[in-house]
């Protein structure tokens, strides 16, 4: 039933308890989402997926995550969320009475949730994200908004101020900033096409300067959640919000997952995902980027994950640019 030029496999919120062993025999699998099954182990054949780039893993029975599946050269998004190896994050929450929100129109909406433009009574301007409560390819919501709240303050994150509470519907719901005008999403999410990469306008450019200090706010962004034992999991273009001058910030926690911050593993996956993001940079400056900033993209994208750098080492190299 598997193809032999299986390129994505798609099999979220099923009834899953085992994979075949044929799945590692798979070379062309770039993209496989398992999130909301029954897994309690992953078939070791899956060490031969050296094309695989992103693994949604969440929502399952894992009691923990094979060694394989960090030494494969190319996996750089992964969710694993709401499986017994990845402890839930307990953030203490500001809690909100949604009768203090006056909400409009819509802003956007993603597989999680709606999110509205909203005013907060007495304190201005917000964001509501409502959630529909259901299954995603990322996982849980609830694990969503728990990773959202425990991100903490960082003025390159689109955290949570809060969680709504008395939802006339009983939804559940968070509180967010709104973004200031003149930011835009820098680039659309992956096509049937590029399967794993995000798909950017024919036209996009942006100069060296720009995209030098936007790579420099998402690293630290990324070092921010990494120091508190919380990996992204969807790093991507089109999960950041950029100026024309750079500034950013990163949102999205629908793929975050939690894990033990001596760990380095999962910080040097991320990584990959951080060069590919510089790679899509590099690709669309107007002028020739510096040096420096090729070299760290050479570094993330290495095959080899323990040759990665961890994002204090990719912060320190922004300073040491200056």
């Amino acid at each position: 039933a598997l193809p032999a030029a299986l390129r994505w496999l798609i099999l979220t919120d099923n009834r899953v308890a085992s994979l075949p062993r044929e799945i590692g025999e798979r070379p062309a699998l770039q993209k496989l989402m398992l999130s909301g099954n029954a897994l309690e182990t992953l078939p070791d054949s899956m060490a031969g997926c050296a094309r695989l780039e992103m693994a949604r893993l969440a929502a399952n029975r894992l009691p923990g995550l094979p060694d394989w599946l960090f030494e494969l050269p190319r996996l750089a998004w992964l969710a694993f969320a709401g499986n017994p190896c990845s402890p839930a994050a307990a953030p203490t929450a500001r809690r909100i009475p949604w009768s203090e929100l006056t909400v409009s129109e819509v802003l956007g909406e993603g597989a999680s949730g709606v999110i509205h433009r909203a005013e907060w009574h007495g304190r201005g301007p917000a964001a509501v994200k409502i959630f529909k409560g259901a299954m995603t390819s990322d996982g849980l919501p609830q694990s969503e908004m728990a990773a959202c709240l425990a991100a903490g303050d960082h003025p390159h994150l689109i955290g949570a101020l809060g969680e709504i509470t008395d939802h006339p519907a009983s939804a559940r719901g968070l509180v967010m900033p709104l973004t200031s005008y003149g930011f835009a999403t820098l680039a659309g999410p992956p096509s049937l096409d590029s399967c794993t990469r995000d798909v950017y306008p024919d036209n996009f450019r942006i100069s060296a300067a720009a995209a030098t200090r936007l790579a420099r706010g998402i690293a630290s962004a990324a070092g921010h959640l990494h120091a508190s034992g919380l990996m992204h999991g969807d790093l991507y273009a089109h999960n950041i919000q950029w100026r024309a001058d750079g500034e950013c910030l990163l949102g999205d926690f629908g793929a975050a997952s939690t894990y033990d911050p001596a760990d380095p593993r999962p910080a040097r996956l991320e990584a990959r995902a951080f060069g590919c993001l510089l790679e899509e940079l590099l690709a669309h400056c107007a002028a020739e980027p510096t040096p420096e900033l090729a070299e760290l993209r050479d570094r993330c994208l290495t095959d080899t994950p323990d040759e990665r750098p961890g994002f204090g080492e990719i912060c320190q190299n922004f300073s040491t640019e200056g």
